[in-house]
């Protein structure tokens, strides 16, 4: 409301105009800013395919309403990607919980002592630069081709950001808040709960976010080579490669990118609740 003076002493009130307000929590430029990417790339993407291609030429890159067409809309391709993604999808979450299971403790353990530090982490780094593909056949031959060796495939890709990462948040805890819990008697266990723990899951959540993306690429890489069991999308993309059904290829590429996606907005989620629960904690 307004206060407005009038001659003869009379006070009048006029209504403001209401401002218009987002309606949605986030900020409005990270629900814009991608949208117009993805119109543009679109855009892009239906130009060199119209324009640039020759039409004999043209099955290298579909346009986005035949990759639509023949790839989401179509019943048979839409259940053949979906179940094959589904599976791909399974190894890859049970190989994410694994590795953050795994990471955690080995960082815990790390940072509690600095021996088992000098010990361990030279070997994290060796698994983080082993090549992939020249291990997979390995573990076929070991553990079989079956969903077991998927997911080691998914843990041995995933586990190094999970390490460095909360370790990293175990370790910048500052001296002065160290100094504080020694001052109270504070034992081990409990700085590690109360202290050093709370003060990493900012940092463990960004390694949980790389690690999401790297259990999809070890899941897809696992099912171009295991070809026994439920198909994956990796094998699926490896079919529709050989066959050269392109908007196929392109729809299975898309959707497990997405899945990787949706990984990734779901720990950012838990990323922002934690940083204002952070943030509330220190206000008080």
């Amino acid at each position: 409301m307004t206060t407005v003076a009038i001659p003869g002493g009379v006070v009048a009130e006029s209504a403001a105009k209401p401002k218009y307000r987002w309606p949605f929590r986030v900020a409005p430029v990270r629900v814009i800013a991608p949208i117009l990417v993805f119109v543009a790339v679109l855009g892009l993407w239906s130009l060199v395919s119209h324009q640039l291609l020759a039409e004999e030429s043209r099955f290298l890159l579909p346009a986005p309403e035949q990759v639509l067409g023949k790839g989401l809309l179509d019943p048979l391709a839409r259940s053949t990607i979906l179940t094959a993604l589904w599976s791909t999808v399974q190894v890859a979450l049970v190989g994410l919980v694994i590795a953050i299971a795994l990471g955690v403790g080995f960082a815990v353990v790390m940072s509690q002592a600095r021996w088992a530090e000098y010990s361990l982490y030279p070997y994290a780094v060796v698994l983080q630069t082993i090549p992939i593909l020249a291990v997979v056949p390995l573990f076929g031959f070991w553990f079989g081709y079956e969903f077991s060796s998927r997911v080691i495939v998914c843990v041995m890709v995933a586990l190094f950001p999970v390490i460095t990462n909360t370790l990293f948040g175990l370790k910048s805890v500052a001296p002065a808040e160290h100094d504080l819990f020694t001052l109270h008697g504070a034992s081990r266990w409990q700085r590690l709960l109360k202290l050093q723990l709370p003060t990493a899951l900012p940092a463990m959540i960004s390694g949980f976010k790389i690690s999401g993306g790297m259990a999809i690429i070890g899941s897809i890489v696992a099912d171009f080579f295991f070809r026994q069991g439920e198909p994956g999308i990796g094998r699926m993309i490896d079919v529709y490669r050989q066959q050269l059904a392109t908007e196929e290829l392109l729809t299975a590429l898309l959707m497990s990118s997405l899945v990787g996606l949706i990984l990734f907005w779901f720990f950012d989620f838990l990323a922002g609740r934690v940083d204002r629960a952070h943030g509330l904690r220190r206000g008080k």
